[in-house]
Order: structure tokens, then C-alpha cells, then sequence
């Protein structure tokens, strides 16, 4: 029988969990008496306990196969930590499974979820059972969690995943949150000068026509560019949306990121801070991986495909070459231009204490902080840049588009 079935009632409740806060939530159970002694099992005393009907018209869930959004790094920290917390409680895994399942609200990672319980419940451990789902579950949980199962601490592994997840999704909030305002800008100008050129440049264009005279260089280019838009604004629309199916099916391939992952380290002012969200990355992966008893080649290969650079990972390819012939892990890392001295120092004293997780933990705690540091200088920077650009290019049209007036008024004092 599988864990889970379709056909099971869900419950919606309200309660107050161990730590007095107020929490709610939809659980899967036979009975409500099942579903009070799972919220118990949580350390949950439920308020309010409602049997959720089938959900009909607007209220349908609806999923179009090949469309469903993958699960976030939100999504997953919130799982492992729930999976934590109740394997630390005493429950076994395949109940905190079943638990879950209900909770989840991205519906690619439920359907996991859920055949990860079935294989579980057949005999198959979780972390091959989690392995199954390669697009779904990053490596980096598969491998912490087979480190748990094997040294018997798989709520600590999972908690480190959890711990993990969310420090990354800080990481890439940080980033999006210096980016979006210089994006956001940017798609405004494109805009005003579209439509600007699209209905606003024609008017103008028939009231000089019936002056008569010749237009200013100016303004002439607005007018022949005006005259272009309905030719060049389809052709630009077919070109963007070919080139982001086009790098939506390529970004990750090897070809590309040869190409593209070079020039995110080496880009003018947004080149360091690639680099050091890169490094951010490798040495807190690398921490969890080694303090979860992960062994050291393992680890390494873990880390670099997790990296989300081929620079990084090719780099770390030598590395571990080097190691497999028993080389330290610093002299490794210092043969490559790619990672720092301060992080090369680190890992050096971390192998003379016996302590490299931790050295590498603090390594990635500072990269953090100058990350967000060099997001906010970004942001601070590019704002005034982008209004300034704007501004120029909305100026430049306005100016263009009057210009003729002023010749006109020349002409006529010159009478």
C-alpha cells in the first residue's frame, strides 16, 4: 500500500506549536482523530481542526503538464526543516513523509514527495529514494542526507540542508534586490521611447510637414527611426523571445558556460560581485558537505557542480586530482588564479587544526557580508546611472522634437 493516496481527506488547522507560536496549515489524515495526533506528533496543540472539501470551479488547482514551476530554495528549506524537526521528535522518516506531503505547496515537489514515501515505505533508503528526482532535489541534499543515514544523525544532516537552502536563497535575494531596480528602469526607458517614437514622434511629424522646411539631423533620425518601428519593433520582439527559449534550453550546457562563465568573473563592475557569490557558494557547500562527514574527493566533486560556475568547477576538477594524489587541499586550491590568498589561508589553518568545516564556514559567512555589502554600493550606484541615462534619452527625444520649432522661429525673426 503507498503512503499516500489521493482519496485522503485533508484537514486545514490552526494551532500554537512548541515554541507558542501561531501556526496553520493543511495536513493529510483518515480521521480527525489522525490528524490531531499528527499536529501532536509536531508538538502542535491545534485551535481548529476543518475537513477540506474538493475544490471546484476557480478554486481547482489547475497544472498544465510541462508548465509546473520547480520548487524554490524556500520550498526546500522549509521541508527539510519540517522533515528535521519531526525525525528529532522520535517520528520515523517515512511518517514525517507522509506528514509533509499535505504541507507542501509547489505540486512537482509533492509528486516527490509522495513517490519518495512509496519507495521508502517498499524497503528503498531515503536517499536513493531522493535521488530518483535529480531536476527536483539538489545533489547537495542527496549526499547529506546518505551521510546522515550512514553516521545515524540524518535530523542533523537534515537540518544543515535546511540551514544551507536558506542561506543560499538570502544569497540570491540580495542579488535580485540590487538588479531589479537598474532592470526595472531600464524596461521603462525602452518603453517611454517606444511608445514615444510609435504615437507621439507621427504627430509632430505631420505638424512640421505642414511648415514645411527642412527637419534638423535630430529630428529627422527620431522621424525615420518612427517610420522603421513597425518593421523593427516585430523583428526585435521575435529575435528577444527566440534568444530566451534559446538560453532557457542552453544556459547549462557546457558549451555555453565555457563561453558565458568566464565573462561573469570578468565583467566590468558586476565581475566581483559574480565572483564572490561564486565563492560564497563553494565554501559554505563545501563546510556542510565536510561537516557532515562527507569524505574530501566526494566533497569536491559535490561542490563544483553545485557551483553554478564551469570556472569554479573546472578549477576544482585540479584540485581534486591533486588531493587524490595526497597534496593539501591549500597547495590544490592556490595553483588556481581562481580562488583568493584569504581563502587559500583559511583552508591551509583549517587542515593544521583539524577544523577546515569551520574555517570554511567563516570563510563563507564573510563572503556573505561583502556580497551584501557590494549589492547595496551596486545598488546606490547604478540608481543615479539609470536616471541619469533615462533622462538623457528621454531629453535627447524632447529636445529632437521641439528643435524645428526653434529653427521656424529663427526663420521668422530673420524676416
Amino acid at each position: 500500500m503507498a503512503a499516500s493516496s489521493t482519496k485522503t481527506p485533508q484537514w486545514s488547522y490552526k494551532g500554537v506549536d512548541g515554541g507558542g507560536k501561531r501556526v496553520k496549515g493543511v495536513l493529510e489524515a483518515q480521521s480527525e482523530s489522525h490528524a490531531i495526533q499528527q499536529l501532536r506528533a509536531q508538538s502542535i496543540m491545534p485551535e481548529s481542526l476543518e475537513r477540506k472539501g474538493e475544490a471546484t470551479g476557480l478554486q481547482m488547482e489547475i497544472n498544465i503538464p510541462g508548465f509546473e514551476k520547480y520548487p524554490s530554495l524556500k520550498d526546500l528549506a522549509l521541508l527539510t526543516r519540517q522533515l528535521a524537526t519531526m525525525v528529532n521528535s522520535g517520528v520515523s522518516i517515512l511518517r514525517a513523509l507522509s506528514i509533509v506531503q499535505g504541507q507542501v505547496d509547489n505540486v512537482l515537489l509533492r509528486k516527490a514527495m509522495e513517490t519518495v514515501a512509496t519507495r521508502v515505505e517498499g524497503g528503498m533508503a531515503f536517499s536513493i529514494a531522493l535521488e530518483e528526482h535529480p531536476r527536483i532535489i539538489p545533489p547537495i541534499m542527496v549526499h547529506l542526507v546518505r551521510a546522515g543515514e550512514t553516521g545515524g544523525f540524518l535530523d542533523k544532516s537534515l537540518l544543515m540542508v535546511a540551514d544551507n537552502f536558506e542561506a543560499e536563497n538570502k544569497l540570491r535575494s540580495q542579488v535580485k534586490s540590487a538588479l531589479s531596480y537598474p532592470i526595472v528602469v531600464l524596461v521603462v526607458a525602452v518603453v517611454a521611447v517606444a511608445a514615444m517614437l510609435i504615437f507621439i514622434v507621427p504627430v509632430f511629424e505631420n505638424m512640421f510637414a505642414d511648415l514645411g522646411g527642412d527637419l534638423p539631423a535630430a529630428t529627422q533620425g527620431l522621424v525615420d527611426l518612427s517610420h522603421a518601428m513597425p518593421v523593427i519593433g516585430p523583428i526585435a520582439l521575435v529575435i528577444i523571445i527566440a534568444v530566451s527559449i534559446w538560453w532557457t534550453r542552453n544556459k547549462n550546457t557546457d558549451a555555453v558556460r565555457r563561453v558565458v562563465d568566464p565573462l561573469k568573473l570578468k565583467a566590468p563592475v558586476f565581475g566581483k560581485l559574480n565572483s564572490k557569490i561564486a565563492l560564497t557558494r563553494f565554501t559554505r557547500n563545501f563546510s556542510t558537505m565536510l561537516a557532515s562527514g562527507v569524505p574530501i574527493l566526494q566533497s569536491l566533486a559535490i561542490v563544483g557542480a553545485t557551483s553554478d560556475n564551469w570556472v569554479i568547477n573546472n578549477s576544482l576538477t585540479a584540485v581534486q586530482d591533486a588531493v587524490r594524489q595526497g597534496r593539501p587541499i591549500a597547495e590544490a586550491l592556490a595553483e588556481s588564479d581562481v580562488f583568493p590568498d584569504m581563502l587559500v589561508q583559511m583552508v591551509g589553518i583549517g587542515e593544521e587544526s583539524g577544523s577546515i568545516d569551520t574555517m570554511l564556514s567563516k570563510t563563507a559567512d564573510f563572503y556573505d557580508q561583502e556580497v551584501e555589502a557590494m549589492s547595496s554600493s551596486l545598488t546606490a550606484m547604478l540608481e543615479p546611472l539609470m536616471i541619469v541615462v533615462m533622462g538623457g534619452l528621454l531629453g535627447y527625444m524632447i529636445v529632437a522634437l521641439y528643435l524645428p520649432t526653434f529653427t521656424i522661429f529663427e526663420s521668422i525673426q530673420t524676416m
